[in-house]
């Protein structure tokens, strides 16, 4: 199934700190990507997972999200465990790794400085975000990774986000038929830290399995 879903291009011009910044990275490192990174994953997929923008040396670098930096070594392992992949993840584009009822994308599409999107990037974006939960079919389930993806998530379906909080784990009906789970960010600093460990994003990828396995 061909994905018609609206993208913003190689060149979006839209946020002009964003753009900057890509401007330098590509004459930093002319063979990275460097651009919007586009989503990735089945376009017909139940189960959509919102991060919140590409790593300057992960998905900016390969064009994939959750790929060539730590997040993606935490997330693509603990999606295999559950089902949700096809193959090995290698951290590269080419390494074969298919995604199985599963869609991942961000809440913004591009690199922003020292991984801090603003307020008003982060609104301009969103009409990407919009598109990915609108299209038809519509996901099911949605896991939102960190509270700006949470946040935004809500503002993309119309719902203001003090009526929805975020915590680890959530769990919130945002309607028919649509799911919205959170999770802190699976960032190398939370791995670290301890605030996530593999076993609390265990536990709530268990949940989003049971929830559609039982529809």
């Amino acid at each position: 199934m061909p994905d018609l879903r609206p993208a913003p291009g190689p060149d979006c011009p839209d946020c002009p700190r964003l753009v900057a910044f890509r401007h330098a990275a590509r004459e930093r490192e002319p063979d990275w990507h460097n651009a919007p990174v586009p989503s990735f994953g089945d376009p017909k997929a139940r189960l959509l997972i919102v991060g919140l923008a590409p790593g300057l040396g992960g998905a900016n670098r390969t064009g994939r999200p959750f790929t060539g930096d730590g997040a993606g070594f935490t997330l693509y392992p603990a999606l295999a465990r559950f089902g949700w992949t096809r193959g090995t993840f290698d951290a590269r584009v080419d390494d074969g790794l298919e995604l199985v009822d599963c869609r991942i994308t961000n809440a913004v599409r591009c690199v922003p400085p020292e991984n801090k999107p603003k307020g008003a990037e982060i609104a301009t974006c969103r009409r990407f975000l919009e598109s990915e939960i609108m299209a038809r079919p519509r996901p099911l389930t949605i896991l939102a990774l960190g509270r700006i993806a949470h946040d935004s998530t809500l503002r993309a379906l119309g719902l203001r986000p003090a009526g929805y909080p975020f915590g680890h784990g959530a769990m919130h009906d945002v309607g028919p038929d649509l799911l919205l789970a959170s999770s802190y960010h699976c960032s190398r600093y939370n791995m670290n830290t301890g605030r996530l460990t593999e076993a609390m994003l265990d536990d709530v990828l268990l949940a989003l399995r049971r929830h559609l396995d039982a529809r």
